[in-house]
């Protein structure tokens, strides 16, 4: 049995559609990060990074238990775990790779930068505002030239880097973007959006979600305990 602990953010819901789409058995565990359960002794000590998601597979690679953080590397793990959504040749493999890497260190990271200047930033600091939405803008730019000549991110099959990268287009309004400006993408993302197990991946804790705006939320991602050496 897999156990994930988790929480409906674009990093979440990777794993979900992972498990979903590869139709693996797993129990959640809700890590609300508004409140603080990021910084708990038993969370930290399967996620030292404090962050979501992370994983507990009862049935490692040595049949022992182990336990994993960073989505990227999660993916990595269920896709050798399963044969599923990593090609085996080289070629298509590395391929695949690289645009899961573009998403953790470019899509991710600048995108949740957006988030914050537009959304969360208790001050409007318009050249925050204006560097990651035009960061944003330019990200979106290079998927949608990508997908212009492919059906899928890496290539002509569905892969782990797809489940990467949807999640967080989802919130493309707070991002700034027009999704006229970039018709290749929006098919890909409507694509991928109707797929069974990703519409069933969403809803994984979206009942418990809220805005993340209040003191205690703002205090728990963005103040003085985001820092706290653990």
């Amino acid at each position: 049995m897999i156990d994930l602990y988790t929480w409906p953010t674009p990093n979440g819901h990777k794993i979900h559609i992972m498990l979903e789409e590869c139709g693996l058995p797993y129990k959640v565990h809700a890590i609300n990060i508004g409140t603080g359960d990021q910084f708990k002794s038993a969370f930290l000590k399967i996620s030292p990074n404090n962050k979501i998601p992370a994983l507990v597979d009862s049935d490692g690679p040595d049949g022992k238990p182990i336990a994993l953080f960073e989505s990227g590397a999660i993916l990595l793990y269920l896709a050798g775990k399963t044969g599923k959504f990593l090609p085996q040749s080289d070629r298509a493999k590395y391929d695949v790779l690289q645009w899961l890497m573009f998403q953790m260190g470019g899509v991710g990271p600048m995108l949740g930068q957006a988030h914050h200047f537009r959304i969360y930033a208790p001050e409007k600091i318009e050249y925050g505002i204006n560097r990651y939405t035009n960061e944003a803008k330019r990200l979106y730019g290079v998927m949608d030239k990508q997908l212009k000549n492919h059906d899928w991110i890496a290539g002509d099959e569905y892969s782990v880097a797809d489940m990467a990268i949807f999640p967080w287009l989802r919130s493309w309004q707070n991002q700034g973007i027009d999704w006229a400006d970039y018709p290749h993408l929006k098919v890909w993302f409507d694509r991928i959006a109707e797929r069974p197990a990703v519409q069933k991946a969403v809803q994984v804790l979206a009942d418990a979600r809220k805005p993340l705006l209040d003191d205690k939320a703002q205090k728990a991602l963005f103040g003085a305990a985001q820092y706290k050496k653990r």
